[in-house]
């Protein structure tokens, strides 16, 4: 069996005009995170865990900023295209574990809900995709609330 891990990183400013994405689901809050797409970081996470398992660069290399058909796009979009590419390739996503850091809103009534929109996009099983959540104790710019992070590894095995 061929197998590979991938690692993902991505960041966003919070501002208070946007509305905020997390995992495929809208969470209630006062700030939204900011960018070109929807700017959901936990999938852009795992797109990029996805797309580095492979080598295949990351999620700017796919779905650049300078794009304006990405404008705003839905990230679960993204997230389906990077799945497609990955199973184009022979593999497919065994488990997901990710973490996210943000000072507020609490995730954990969401953490269902995220883990269901990211296991169908993945054709996985909920109990393969670990969502996480901590703060910095209002330490740094995610403890100040002006942005979050998210962290994803992904396990790949070939078809």
């Amino acid at each position: 069996m061929s197998i590979r891990i991938g690692f993902g990183i991505d960041f966003h400013q919070l501002t208070e005009d946007r509305d905020l994405w997390i995992g495929g689901v809208k969470i209630p809050h006062h700030k939204g995170a900011k960018g070109h797409s929807d700017a959901d970081v936990l999938l852009h996470a795992i797109c990029d865990a996805m797309l580095g398992a492979l080598a295949l660069g990351d999620i700017g290399v796919h779905f650049p900023d300078t794009d304006a058909s990405f404008k705003n796009i839905d990230s679960k979009i993204l997230l389906d295209k990077s799945y497609q590419l990955i199973k184009s390739k022979g593999y497919r996503v065994v488990n997901v574990d990710s973490s996210l850091c943000l000072e507020a809103p609490k995730i954990k009534p969401y953490v269902s809900a995220i883990q269901e929109a990211i296991a169908g996009i993945l054709e996985l099983t909920v109990s393969d995709v670990s969502v996480k959540a901590t703060t910095t104790e209002k330490m740094g710019f995610v403890g100040r609330e002006e942005g979050l992070v998210a962290y994803a590894s992904v396990l790949l095995e070939k078809i």
